[in-house]
Formats: structure tokens, sequence, C-alpha cells
């Protein structure tokens, strides 16, 4: 028969003692080690999967601006289309539900309808396509017509006429490497403003349209503009170093100005991104935001520098 006094004890974390004598504690066990998880940016972005989807973008662009054209134009008209069924479907948070089959064909017409025809092309498509989207609405329910009319006004002169003015500018003189300066200006606003947004923020710029954007974020934003559009004036277009900062100094105006706008109706609407298709950016909408506000501002200057 076992003495139960030398028994093993379990889970006390002391060894067993004789009568009379303190008790020893055990050995101390090595502790499990820590388990890894991937874990978001400090400004909450999965940092490798947003690398990952924007040099697909810049490779598919680059495709697009200087070997195939048509690519381009395919790839304008899928954001566009995207970018309206993103509005359309966050515009429904609000009771405000747009035709969204004539509203994304619409918007994926005005970019190819640019592309192939330009200006008077672009208007003839706003027209077909507003007109297919009242009479779509017209032909259903009565409740709510007005709202839903308006919406996709908004939703298409936003994204899909905006958008269009990038193939405008790609059939001016030099118009794939504008649409390039264009482009990565606004990114460079969006990167630099980022990272010294992220590392010095500590003064909301708009705090109750955006409260993560801060004035720390945007002089690295307006300082970015600056320097990508002095080199690319320089390098790309052979223009003065000048007309480079003043298109930097208008395009980070431009660019804020629509991310702001598009921050502005998200809050309105109760939601944090336009969508998910792009995995560590969001919505095409989220990608998109600064760009639909620099193109015709750049598009603008570009005829104004060509003008003096």
């Amino acid at each position: 028969m076992s003495d139960p006094s030398r028994a093993p004890h379990r889970g006390t974390g002391t060894s067993p003692a004789s009568p009379g004598q303190a008790p020893v504690p055990a050995a101390p066990t090595a502790p499990e080690p820590a388990r890894r998880h991937t874990a978001p940016s400090r400004a909450g972005r999965n940092l490798p999967a947003a690398v990952g989807v924007a040099a697909v973008l810049i490779g598919t662009l680059l495709v697009g601006l200087f070997l195939e054209p048509l690519v381009l134009a395919l790839l304008a008209g899928v954001a566009s289309g995207i970018g309206v069924w993103e509005v359309g479907r966050s515009l429904r948070f609000r009771g405000i539900h747009i035709p969204r089959v004539p509203a994304v064909a619409a918007g994926m017409l005005m970019p190819l309808a640019a592309f192939a025809g330009e200006g008077e092309a672009l208007m003839m498509a706003v027209i077909v396509g507003l007109t297919l989207v009242i009479v779509w609405r017209a032909l259903g329910r009565r409740e709510g017509m007005i709202l839903s009319v308006m919406g996709s006004v908004f939703a298409l002169v936003w994204v899909g006429f905006l958008l269009s003015i990038a193939l405008l500018l790609y059939h001016s003189e030099g118009g794939p490497l504008k649409v390039l300066t264009v482009i990565l200006v606004a990114v460079g606003s969006d990167t630099f403003g980022y990272a010294v947004g992220v590392v010095w923020g500590r003064h909301p710029m708009a705090p109750r349209i955006s409260p993560k954007k801060s004035w720390e974020g945007f002089a690295g934003s307006l300082g970015g503009s600056v320097l990508v559009g002095v080199l690319c004036a320089v390098l790309l277009l052979d223009h003065a170093w000048w007309e480079g900062a003043v298109l930097g100094l208008v395009l980070v105006c431009a660019a804020t100005l629509g991310d702001f706008s598009e921050s502005m109706v998200k809050r309105e609407l109760g939601i944090k991104d336009m969508g998910t298709l792009l995995p560590g950016h969001g919505g095409v909408m989220d990608r998109i935001d600064s760009i639909l506000f620099a193109v015709p501002a750049g598009y603008l200057l570009f005829a104004l520098f060509a003008a003096v």
C-alpha cells in the first residue's frame, strides 16, 4: 500500500517534503513561446497587402499608358463602374436606392467614350447615361424616385465624369507622361502625408470630417507633392522646375479636397470604407478619391501652361 504523503503533488508548484520540513519549491517551468500575429500598421492598414495591390495597379497602369492604350481605357472603365457601384451601395445606408445596373453601365461608358471620341463623345455618354438612369427609374416604383435619380447623378459626376478627364488628358500632346505625372503627384501627396501623419501627426486638420488627418500630415503632403512635381516636370515633361512646383501646390490642394470629400460622405453615411475589394486599401473609391479631384486640376493647369 502506497504512502499518501509520498504521492506526487500536481499543480501545487512544490515538491513533497518529509514531516516537519518546509516544502521545497519546484523548479520553474519555461513559459510557452508567444504566438506571432500579423498585425496591421499603426494607421490600420495591412501594409504587405497594400503594397502588393499597389504594385499590380501600377504595373497595369504603366502598360496602359505606354504599351497598349486599350488597357488604360478598360482600366478606367472598370474602376469607374466599380466606383459607381460602391457609391450606390453606400447610399443605401441613408435609404437612397439608385438603379445600379444602368448607373454602373453609364459609369463604365464615360471613360470608354472619352478614350474613343474625346470631349464630344464624353458629353454624349453623360447625356445617354443620365437618360438611361431616369428612364430605368421611371419604369420602376415611384417611391423615392427623386432621391434615386439625384443619387445617380451624384455618383456618375463624382466618379465617371471626373475620372474620364484623365482620358482627355491622355489624348493631349505628351498625354501619357502628363497623366502619369498627375497620378504620381497625387500618390506622392497621399504617401508623404500618411508617413508624416503617422509619425508626427498631433493637430487634427478637420476633426469633424476626418479625425486622423493632421496639419503635420498635410505639411508632409505639401512637401512630397512639390518634390514629385518638380522631379516630374524636369525629368519627364522637360518643363521648367517652377511649373512642377506650381503643379505640386495645386494638386496637393485638389487631392486633399478629394480625400476630404470622400471622408465627409463616409462620415455622413456612417461607414469606414466604401468597399473591401482592394486588400489594404478598402474599396476602389478609397484608392482613387484624391485622384478624382487631381485629374481635372492637372488638366486645367497643363492647358494653362500651354497657353503662356
